[in-house]
C-alpha cells in the first residue's frame, strides 16, 4: 500500500517533485566539484613537494645558513688563453660549485639515521656547473663581471643561458651554460633526488657503481643536448657515459644530470661532503618529533620538512587552493542551506495543498505516524532524486575539468635552509637558496568519498524536507477537509 501511494502521489506532483529534486541537485553538484577541485589542488601541491623531496621523503637536513665571507664576491673565475696563437679556436671551461656553498660532512648522515623516530637517511650532493663556450679574435676579452685579462666570469643564472662579454682591442664570443647535477648515493637509491623519477629508458646505477664514470639525464635535458644512451657527457673534463635517462613521476625534474655521490665529490673537490640529506620516519606521526630531535642533537642544521615546505608554495596553484578552500567550501555550504530550506518549504507548501486528501485519510482511520511516514518517504525519494542529479551534474563539471586541465603555476620560495630537494634549479654562487616554479595541470579527482558524501546529503535533505511536511500533516485534522470542501 505503501509504495502505490507513494508511486501514484510523486506521478501526480512531478513539476514539485522536479523542483526540489533540481534545488538539492545544484547543491550536492556544487560540493561534488568543489570537493574534487579541491582534491586535485592538493594533488598538485603534493606533485610540487614529491618533485623537489623525492618518493618517501618526510623531510630534508641542510646546513644552516651562515653570512658569506667578506672577502668572497661568490662570483666564479673561468680560465681562458686569450693570447695563444690559436685565439681563434673555440676554447671551453667549466665551473662546478656546491649548491650555494652550503655542504655537510658525510659523517653527519650516520648521526642523523641514527636518531630516535628515523627509519632511514641518505646523503646527496647538489652541484652547479657553469660551462662557458667561446672563442677569442685578438686583443684581450673582458667578462661581464669587469675582470679583464686572460680570465673570464660568468654565473649560473638558473638554467641555460647567455652572457655577451666586453671586449677590448678586438673581439669575442661566449656562450655561458649552466645546468645542475646531483650526486645519488647508489648504495641506496630509494630516497634522494633520483627516487623521484622512473628510468624511462637504458637503466639506473647499480650498488657497484660507487665511483664509476656513469650518468642517467632527465629527459628533459637529453632532449635538449641530444643525448642518449651510451652516448658521452663531458663535465670539467671528465668524460660520463650516459646509462639511462630519468623521466619524473610528477611535475618538472629539477635536476639535469645524475651522476654516483663519490664522482660529484670529486668534481666539486668535496669530498666526504653532502648538501641534502634526505629522511624517512618510521611513522609520519612522529615528523614533528624527529625534526626537534635532529635539530636538538646535530648542531648547525637546518630541518624542513613537507609543510614547512608547503607554507612557501605561491603563485596561481596556492591562490586556486585558498579559493577553493575558502570561498568555494562556505558557497557549497550557503547552497546548499538554500536547497535544504527550499525544499522544505515547498514540501510543507504541498502538504498545506492537501488539506482534504490527508484530513481524509484519518478520517478513514490512518494514525498521524502513517500520514508523517508517508510524507517523509516522498521526501526521500525526492531527495534521492535530486542526490542522482547532482552526482550526475558534479562528475560532468569535474570531467570537464580534467579535460580542460587548467595550467597552474607553483613557485616555491626559500625555507631558510641550503636548499631543498632533488636539485637546486640553477641556483647561482653566492645564492642561498632558488625559487623553483614549475606549471602543473589541474584535475579534478572524484572519490567514493565525495559520493558517499553526496547521497548522505540526499538522504538528508529528504529528511529535512520530510520532517518539515510531516509535521504539517500531523497537525491536520478530519475537520479540516470537512471545511476544505465547504
Amino acid at each position: 500500500m505503501f509504495g502505490i501511494y507513494l508511486k501514484r502521489e510523486l506521478g501526480r506532483r512531478k513539476k514539485t517533485a522536479l523542483v526540489i529534486a533540481l534545488g538539492l541537485a545544484l547543491g550536492i553538484a556544487l560540493v561534488i566539484t568543489v570537493n574534487s577541485v579541491s582534491a586535485g589542488m592538493t594533488q598538485a601541491q603534493d606533485k610540487v613537494l614529491k618533485s623537489l623531496y623525492g618518493l618517501g621523503t618526510d623531510m630534508t637536513v641542510t646546513k644552516a645558513r651562515s653570512a658569506p665571507s667578506s672577502g668572497s664576491s661568490g662570483r666564479p673565475n673561468f680560465q681562458f688563453d686569450a693570447g695563444s696563437d690559436d685565439s681563434d679556436a673555440t676554447q671551453s671551461s667549466d665551473r662546478v660549485m656546491t649548491q650555494g656553498g652550503q655542504a655537510l660532512a658525510s659523517g653527519v648522515v650516520t648521526k642523523v639515521a641514527a636518531q630516535k623516530g628515523v627509519a632511514d637517511a641518505v646523503g646527496a650532493l647538489t652541484l652547479n656547473v657553469t660551462k662557458v663556450d667561446g672563442s677569442f679574435t685578438q686583443g684581450k676579452a673582458q667578462s661581464p663581471g669587469g675582470n679583464s685579462g686572460n680570465s673570464g666570469q660568468g654565473g649560473p643564472g638558473g638554467g641555460n643561458s647567455t652572457a655577451a662579454p666586453r671586449v677590448q682591442g678586438g673581439g669575442a664570443d661566449f656562450d655561458v651554460n649552466s645546468y645542475s647535477v646531483a650526486g645519488v648515493d647508489v648504495t641506496d637509491q630509494t630516497l634522494g633526488p633520483l627516487a623521484g623519477s622512473k628510468i624511462s629508458t637504458g637503466r639506473t646505477f647499480t650498488a657497484a657503481q660507487t665511483n664509476a664514470k656513469v650518468a642517467v639525464v632527465s629527459t628533459s635535458y637529453a632532449k635538449e643536448n641530444s643525448l642518449k644512451v651510451g652516448k658521452t657527457l663531458t663535465i670539467s673534463g671528465t668524460k660520463y657515459t650516459v646509462i639511462g635517462i630519468a623521466t619524473p613521476d610528477s611535475s618538472e625534474s629539477t635536476t639535469d644530470v645524475y651522476l654516483p655521490l663519490k664522482q660529484a665529490q670529486t668534481l666539486a673537490d668535496a669530498k666526504n661532503q653532502v648538501t641534502t640529506i634526505y629522511v624517512k620516519a618510521t611513522d609520519s606521526q612522529q615528523i614533528d618529533s624527529v625534526k626537534a630531535a635532529i635539530q636538538k642533537n646535530i648542531s648547525g642544521t637546518t630541518v624542513t620538512t613537507s609543510a614547512d615546505l608547503a607554507e612557501t608554495v605561491s603563485g596561481s596553484l596556492s591562490t586556486a587552493s585558498d579559493l577553493a578552500a575558502g570561498v568555494g567550501k562556505w558557497l557549497s555550504v550557503a547552497v546548499l542551506v538554500a536547497a535544504f530550506l527550499v525544499a522544505a518549504l515547498l514540501t510543507s507548501s504541498a502538504v498545506s495543498r492537501r488539506v482534504r486528501e490527508f484530513g481524509t485519510l484519518k478520517a478513514l482511520g490512518w494514525p498521524s505516524r502513517r500520514v508523517t511516514r508517508q510524507v517523509v518517504g516522498e521526501s526521500i525519494v525526492n531527495g534521492l532524486l535530486g542526490g542522482a542529479l547532482g552526482i550526475g551534474l558534479g562528475l560532468a563539471a569535474a570531467y570537464t575539468v580534467t579535460a580542460i586541465s587548467p595550467k597552474l603555476t607553483a613557485q616555491l620560495g626559500s625555507t631558510g635552509g641550503g636548499g631543498m630537494g632533488g636539485g637546486p634549479g640553477g641556483n647561482g654562487p653566492g645564492q642561498q637558496s632558488a625559487q623553483n616554479t614549475m606549471e602543473i595541470a589541474l584535475s579534478a579527482p572524484v572519490s567514493m568519498t565525495t559520493i558517499a558524501l553526496a547521497v548522505g546529503l540526499a538522504v538528508t535533505g529528504g529528511l529535512i524536507a520530510g520532517a518539515m511536511g510531516g509535521w504539517r500533516a500531523s497537525r491536520m485534522r478530519p475537520a479540516d477537509a470537512l471545511r476544505s470542501v465547504s
